[in-house]
Order: structure tokens, then sequence, then C-alpha cells
């Protein structure tokens, strides 16, 4: 893993150069970013310009048409198929719009699956599991299936998900933009103190709210570029 200029954190991402085309559309055009450890960058623009395709790229999800993609000193466009799921696993952590939690597995067995799928014992990865909802303040619902939850509750739930393999990144696509005002406000607590404690994070997402709070970068992005980089504030 590379250091940045001062030599005091590590670059956790690094994008140069990354163009991504669907056919003639470019979703990116030649984008260069760098995250560094402790980070909490959010990411703004309008539909269609470029910001889902970055975190795609950025979660090995997709690949760029040109241009390298580095997560943690690894060059993504080396790996094959299954060195990037298992590359994914175990250090990258992911938020979605809509919780993407499995319907028929109860809350316990959503949140320990992440860490079986890496080779973590069955109960080692249960007993993680159980301390994580507990800290988000879901234990009590660990024997409930998704659909009897909150939306709120589903996406704390998520969350614990997403940490369970310590990853050294967290991306959260939209995350509270299926919530009610209150338990997105909640989301964004959690996301602050996650960041206070060193998690590094990357959130896509149309809401400045959150990203005034949240992030201490804000990137804007306009067709497939960087139209503006600033340094924000987060507000408590």
């Amino acid at each position: 893993m590379t250091t940045d200029h001062g030599g005091t954190r590590p670059v956790v991402v690094r994008l140069d150069g990354v163009h991504k085309e669907y056919g003639d559309a470019k979703a990116l055009d030649g984008l260069s970013l760098e995250i560094r450890a402790g980070d909490a960058v959010a990411v703004m623009g309008p539909s269609g310009c470029g910001k889902s395709t970055l975190l795609n790229m950025v979660a090995g999800l997709d690949r760029p048409t040109s241009g390298t993609v580095e997560v943690q000193g690894r060059d993504l466009g080396k790996l094959n198929e299954t060195g990037l799921a298992l590359f994914r696993r175990r250090n990258v952590g992911m938020i979605f719009q809509f919780f993407n939690l499995i319907d028929d597995l109860p809350v316990l067995d959503n949140v320990a699956l992440a860490a079986q799928l890496t080779g973590t014992p069955a109960r080692q990865a249960r007993h993680r599991a159980l301390e994580l909802l507990d800290e988000l303040g879901v234990a009590e619902r660990r024997k409930n299936y998704p659909a009897t939850l909150s939306g709120g509750e589903r996406q704390r739930v998520a969350v614990a998900r997403a940490l369970m393999n310590r990853p050294a990144l967290l991306l959260a696509d939209e995350p509270t933009g299926a919530l009610d005002s209150r338990s997105g406000e909640q989301v964004m607590d959690l996301l602050i103190d996650l960041n206070q404690i060193g998690q590094t994070l990357l959130v896509v997402t149309h809401d400045p709210q959150l990203a005034t709070r949240c992030a201490s970068r804000l990137i804007e992005v306009a067709d497939g570029r960087i139209a503006r980089e600033s340094a924000l504030e987060a507000t408590a």
C-alpha cells in the first residue's frame, strides 16, 4: 500500500485516468482520485454524471475501459473475477440504498454470512455479528427476518454486515435515500461515529445534508469528471 506525499496516511484508493464507456456513452472520462486512510469523502452530482460508476469501480463490481483502479495497493484490473470477489469481501464493506439483505435469513445470519464467505468458522462469525448488532442497537432483532424490521433497523443491520470483516474501506450508495428523516439522521450519526474511530468512508449521495455532516471532502462529479473538490467541516 502506498503512502501519501506527506508520508503520514496510507492511500487506500487511487484512480488514475479512469475511463468507462458503455457503447457510445461515457460514464467516466479520465477521472483521477486519491482517498487516504481515515478520509470521509462524499461524491455528489446529477443523475447520470458517473458517481455510481465511480463507486462500482472502487468496489471492483465493474472494470474500467482504460486507466487503473487501486485499492489497498492492489491493481483491481489484474485480478480475475474470483480474485476480485475475495478481495472485495476482505477489504471493502458496502451499504446500499435498499439494504440488499437476504429476505429468507434472520438478521444474525444475514450479518454472519459476510464473514463465513471469507472462511471464518460459523460460531466465530455469529459471535462477531452479535457484537456488532449490539453496538448498533439492534441485537434484540437478531432472530427477526428483514421484512419485519423498520427501514432504519434494516440499514443498521446492513451496516453491521458491511463491518463484519473489518474493511479498510466502507462504501455507501445513497445510504439514507430510502429512510425517513429520523432514521436518516441516525444513520448519519453512525457514519460520523465510524469515521471518528478511523473508518475510511466513500459516500455517494444526492443529499447535501449527508455530505456536509458526514464528510471532510466533497467531490462534485459532472459528465464523468471531477468538476470541483472542496474541504468540508463535518458537523455533528
